[in-house]
C-alpha cells in the first residue's frame, strides 16, 4: 500500500479543497444574470416610487438610476427610453390587472371582486393615471380582453342574448373607461365604493355568464 508523506497529503487536500470551492462558486454568466435581474426589478421598483411623487414628464433617467442605486449607464443597458421602462411596468401590471379582474369576470361574488379591483387602482392612483392615460393602455385592455375572451368562452350560455365578444369588448371597455373616468382630477373625490358598484352594474348588464 503506498504511503503518503505529509507534503503529499496537504497537496491532495488543497486540490479536493479547490476543485470543492469551484464546484460551488456560481459561473460569471450566473452571477451577471442575478445582477441584471436585480437591477432591472430596482429600476422598476424606483419609477413606481418616484411617480407617487412628480409626473413622469418630471422624471429624469439619472433621478431613476439614483432612486434604484444603480449607476446611469446600467439604466440604458436594460432600456433605451424612460418610457420603454413604463412599458416593463406597464407588463407587470397587466399582470396584476388580470390577477384582480379574472374573479370580476368569473366569480359569483362580483361585487366584492369588483371593489378590490378599486382598491387596488386607488392604493395606485397616479401609477394608473399614467398607465390608463399613456401608451401602455392599448397593451393593458388587448391582454384583458384576450383573458376575459377564454372565460366567457367557457362560460356563456349557448342562448345568451349577447354575441360573446361583443360582450367581452363591452366588459374591458367599461372596466377601462369607468377606471379612466374615475382616476381624472374632477372625480378624485367619488368614493371606491361607489365606483365599484356602478362598475358592477354596468357589468352585470351585459355579462352573459
Amino acid at each position: 500500500m503506498a504511503i503518503r508523506t505529509t507534503e503529499q497529503a496537504e497537496v491532495a487536500d488543497h486540490l479536493s479543497d479547490t476543485v470543492s470551492h469551484n464546484f460551488d462558486r456560481p459561473s460569471p454568466s450566473s452571477v451577471r444574470d442575478a445582477r441584471a435581474v436585480k437591477s432591472s426589478a430596482a429600476l422598476r421598483t424606483a419609477l413606481l416610487a418616484l411617480i407617487e411623487r412628480k409626473p413622469l414628464d418630471q422624471i429624469t433617467v439619472r433621478e431613476i438610476a439614483a432612486e434604484a442605486n444603480v449607476h446611469y449607464a446600467t439604466f440604458f443597458r436594460h432600456h433605451a427610453t424612460k418610457e420603454a421602462l413604463l412599458d416593463s411596468v406597464a407588463a407587470d401590471q397587466i399582470a396584476r390587472l388580470v390577477e384582480l379582474t379574472m374573479p370580476v369576470l368569473d366569480s359569483v361574488d362580483r361585487p366584492a371582486a369588483v371593489l378590490a379591483l378599486c382598491r387596488y387602482v386607488d392604493e395606485h392612483r397616479r401609477l394608473w393615471t399614467v398607465l390608463l392615460t399613456g401608451g401602455a393602455a392599448g397593451a393593458m385592455r388587448e391582454e384583458l380582453r384576450r383573458i376575459s375572451r377564454t372565460i366567457a368562452e367557457e362560460r356563456a350560455p349557448s342562448d345568451s342574448w349577447i354575441a360573446v365578444d361583443l360582450a367581452v369588448n363591452c366588459s374591458v371597455s367599461l372596466i377601462f373607461e369607468s377606471l379612466a373616468w374615475w382616476l381624472a382630477p374632477a372625480q378624485a373625490a367619488v368614493p371606491i365604493a361607489q365606483v365599484a358598484q356602478t362598475l358592477d352594474r354596468l357589468l352585470s348588464s351585459i355579462q352573459p355568464f
